[in-house]
């Protein structure tokens, strides 16, 4: 039989890295690999459909799986995760000090239902008590202007959402005091000319690891995602995807571990890894519906909360069942 030619779109992160150059094969597959970036893919994927295989924002995903137009189906793989307590910059002078004086305040994002926010959103209110109607929110491009959602939304009563002035960015307005706050998953520009611009969360590292410690989240940003119509035709596919990823992963944690010549250019890499395997465990960047239990069943409680979806979607809505409940020897 001959091998399944797929498109994959991914970023060329370390752990999808023996992907691209070959050391791991899709099993059954001739993959042909396009490194780019997430927003790229993103992009060509939901308004185009291109890849066979590809990166996907997983608040974009579930919107589309809740609203029955996902022409992706997705597998427990999770290319790109990260603590976003981070991710919350202030304005010169705006007299916030902690998460309670976002109340009432005015707070940019590039998408409201990006994944980012959403999570951000979550740990306010369930870590914080502040809800999402209690903040004034400002839609925009960060650094450009004239971007649009990428997804209609019906946002619960009470949540004030309006879009940016046409001719504004966020990086802007948050410089010069148009929005109090800012949430992204990317620094505004502004940071580096503005020195005044902070995070709400100076020591992130801190907060992140003790809430990582609290509630055992790693909070999942993407996931991969297979187009439909190919594993309606292939159902081996999803679980030879899955396995093809975790064993780039693996190979990418054997490279972190070689303290004979440094996989990445810092002087440190593997005291690192092992402080973190430490605190979050060796599989760390644990890929798995069942090893991610606890952070799927947050992210979509969350959405649905939220008002991006109209349920609370469980792990069989958003997985191949295929990928579920792997065999065990």
């Amino acid at each position: 039989m001959a091998k399944l030619t797929l498109s994959l779109a991914c970023g060329g992160y370390d752990r999808t890295r023996a992907l691209f150059d070959g050391r791991v094969q899709v099993e059954g597959c001739e993959i042909v690999p396009l490194a780019m970036s997430p927003e790229e893919a993103f992009h060509r994927a939901f308004r185009h459909e291109e890849f066979d295989i590809t990166e996907l924002s997983l608040s974009s995903q579930m919107v589309a799986v809740d609203q029955g137009k996902n022409a992706y189906i997705g597998i427990p793989v999770f290319p790109s995760r990260l603590f976003r307590h981070s991710s919350i910059y202030l304005r010169p002078d705006s007299g916030i000090a902690k998460p309670a004086d976002l109340a009432g305040r005015i707070v940019g994002l590039p998408d409201y239902q990006m994944t980012a926010a959403l999570w951000v959103r979550g740990i306010l209110q369930h870590e914080y008590g502040v809800a999402p109607s209690a903040i004034r929110w400002r839609a925009g491009g960060l650094e450009d202007v004239g971007r649009v959602p990428m997804v209609a939304l019906d946002l619960p009563a009470g949540v004030e959402l309006r879009a940016l002035d046409a001719a504004d960015t966020l990086a802007a307005a948050l410089a010069e005091g148009r929005i109090d706050a800012l949430i992204s998953a990317r620094s505004p520009s502004s940071m580096a000319r503005e020195p005044r611009i902070k995070r709400l969360f100076p020591d992130y590292r801190a907060v992140e690891a003790a809430y990582f410690s609290k509630t055992g989240i790693f909070p999942i940003m993407h996931l991969v995602g297979i187009r439909r119509r190919l594993l309606d035709q292939h159902p081996w596919l999803a679980v030879a995807v899955l396995k093809a990823f975790q064993q780039a992963k693996e190979l990418c944690y054997a490279a972190m571990e070689n303290v004979g010549s440094l996989y990445t250019t810092l002087p440190w890499p593997v005291d690192e890894l092992e402080k973190t395997r430490a605190l979050m465990g060796r599989d760390f960047w644990r890929y798995g519906a069942a090893e991610n239990a606890t952070e799927i069943s947050a992210i979509t409680q969350y959405a649905f909360e939220q008002g991006l979806t109209r349920r609370k979607l469980e792990a069989a809505d958003l997985f191949a069942a295929a990928t579920l409940s792997l065999a065990k020897v």
